[in-house]
Formats: structure tokens, C-alpha cells, sequence
């Protein structure tokens, strides 16, 4: 069965600037495009009613917001085949309930800044961390440059458990596509209670947790295809503060969010809720099961 990539439209440019993205995402891997407006507006509506048409006006609205964005798609990828639903739902629930039959769901977001912001992006952090496929959120970048293959690299943070890692699956296969450089990043921190002014030793602690980020990335990364254009790399420094600094020079930066079945809340780790708030390029939130 082929799995759709599926977008949530809703009007707005970041949306559509997510259609854009999505489309040649779907280009390049040979799928579907599914374009998806979800809104429980019949709560609000009232006596509001487009009544020449027997629909809710926001209905009306609703489906010249996902036909505009599919001509959008069919314009720039014209061998793309798109499909369009409007669900009377709640956004995180219909976009969550997608994911389940989805290759990926790509959702635009606007930023911080202002209620209506906000509210998005409550949305893309539910769905990021509860879909059960990869989530691409396209944050307004530093360079308003919002589309796939800009500066020809992926980055993907490597976890203390990286082995048979979706995240680095994803994360190879994005680079491939793509032909583009996979940084592989592993950072790694000296705790304070192991450091020493001793000059014999001080830089010991260091030397060996350097060793272990390296160890770990060498395991994860072993059997990486040969025909990617792969670069390892330690840095010293929270594994936030690491990603983020590389961001600056990605198209696409892949962290993993463990999925914990018995667990009924946000199911996303503190590095993949910061890269979401805070990344200068798309990040890619990718399921991985405990």
C-alpha cells in the first residue's frame, strides 16, 4: 500500500508555504499528496449559514481552502497525484488520526509571536508528539527559505540508544533522495562533579566521555549506506544547544520522540520540544518505539 504525505491546510501562508514543501517532498519519493482542512466549525457557526448552498459558511470556506492549495501543488508538481478532505474535527485529532495511514504529515507554523501563532503551534506540538509517523513542522526560517534542498544537508541528532534508530533511517533515506550531506551529530557534556583543577588530569573526564559520543556513533552509524554522503561528528555542549547551532546550516534537521503506549501525555523529550520552538530550518520529529 502507498502511504500519502499529508498536509494541514488552513489558508494561512505558512500552510501553504508546507504544500509547497510537501509537494516536492512527494516528488521526490514517487507519492500521493493529501491535503487536509479539519475544523469542528459547525460549534461556532450558528445561524451563520451559506444558505444558497445549504452548507455552514465556514464549509464553503473550508473547501476553497484546500481546492486553492491543491492547484497550488498541481502547479508545481504537476506528475504529483493530490487529493483534498475537509473533516469536521478537531485539527490535532484528525491530524494525529491521518498519521496512522500517512508516509508523513508536513505542518506549516507561523512562529510565536501573537494568539493566533500560538494556537498553531499547540497543534504541531500535539501532533508531534502523538503521531505514529514522522512529523515535518516548517518553521518560519531565518530566510524565509521554506523549501526542500536549499543548502544540500541533513542533520540528525544521535540518541544514547541509537541502534536501529527510525530517526537515522529516516534521516539516510531523506539524504539520499535528496543527494544531499548527512551530518550525523552525537553531542556529549562533562558533568561537574567530574571535572578537577588538578593540570595532571583535568583534562581526562573530558577525554573519556568524548570517546564514549564517538563509540555511540560509531555503532549507530555502522551500517550506514555506502552511497551516502555521510560526516560524524561529537560536539561538546547540551545535545539543544548542538542541534540548534547546526540547524543554521540544514534543510532538515531529524530527532527522535520515544513512544511510551501506556503513556497518555505530550510524548516528546526536552531536545525535540526545543528544536521545535526554536530550529532556523524544517525539523522532522520521527517515532521511535521504547
Amino acid at each position: 500500500m502507498v502511504l500519502p504525505i499529508v498536509v494541514g491546510v488552513d489558508g494561512s501562508e505558512p500552510s501553504l508555504r508546507a504544500v509547497d514543501w510537501a509537494a516536492d517532498e512527494a516528488a521526490l519519493r514517487g507519492l500521493p499528496l493529501r491535503l487536509v482542512y479539519a475544523s469542528l466549525w459547525e460549534r461556532y457557526e450558528g445561524e451563520s449559514l451559506a444558505e444558497d448552498l445549504g452548507k455552514p459558511s465556514e464549509l464553503v470556506t473550508a473547501e476553497d481552502i484546500v481546492r486553492t492549495a491543491a492547484q497550488r501543488a498541481r502547479l508545481r508538481r504537476p506528475d504529483v497525484a493530490v487529493s483534498t478532505d475537509v473533516l469536521p474535527e478537531e485539527p490535532e485529532y484528525a491530524l494525529v488520526h491521518e498519521g496512522h495511514t500517512a508516509s508523513a504529515l508536513v505542518l506549516g507554523t507561523r512562529g510565536r509571536s501573537g494568539f493566533v501563532e500560538m494556537l498553531l503551534g499547540s497543534v504541531s506540538l500535539t501532533v508531534a508528539a502523538h503521531a505514529d509517523c514522522p512529523v515535518i513542522v516548517l518553521r518560519g526560517s531565518h530566510d524565509n527559505q521554506i523549501r526542500a534542498g536549499v543548502r544540500g544537508r541533513i542533520v540528525v541528532g544521535i540518541g544514547e540508544k541509537a541502534a536501529d534508530s527510525a530517526a537515522l533511517r529516516f534521516a539516510v533515506e531523506e539524504a539520499k533522495q535528496r543527494h544531499a550531506t548527512l551530518d550525523a551529530v552525537r553531542a556529549w557534556r562533562c558533568p561537574a562533579h567530574e571535572t578537577t583543577d588538578h593540570p595532571l588530569l583535568a583534562g581526562e573526564p573530558a577525554r573519556l566521555h568524548e570517546q564514549h559520543a564517538s563509540e555511540v556513533l560509531d555503532k549507530a552509524l555502522k551500517d550506514a549506506p555506502a552511497d551516502v554522503d555521510l560526516r560524524r561528528r561529537t560536539v561538546e555542549g547540551p545535545a539543544r544547544r548542538v542541534l540548534l547551532d547546526a540547524s543554521h546550516e540544514a534543510d532538515l534537521l531529524v530527532v527522535g520522540a520515544r513512544r511510551n503506549p501506556g503513556h497518555l501525555g505530550l510524548q516528546l523529550g526536552r531536545v525535540a520540544h526545543a528544536v521545535l520552538h526554536h530550529s532556523a530550518c524544517a525539523v522532522a520529529v520521527v517515532p521511535e518505539q521504547v
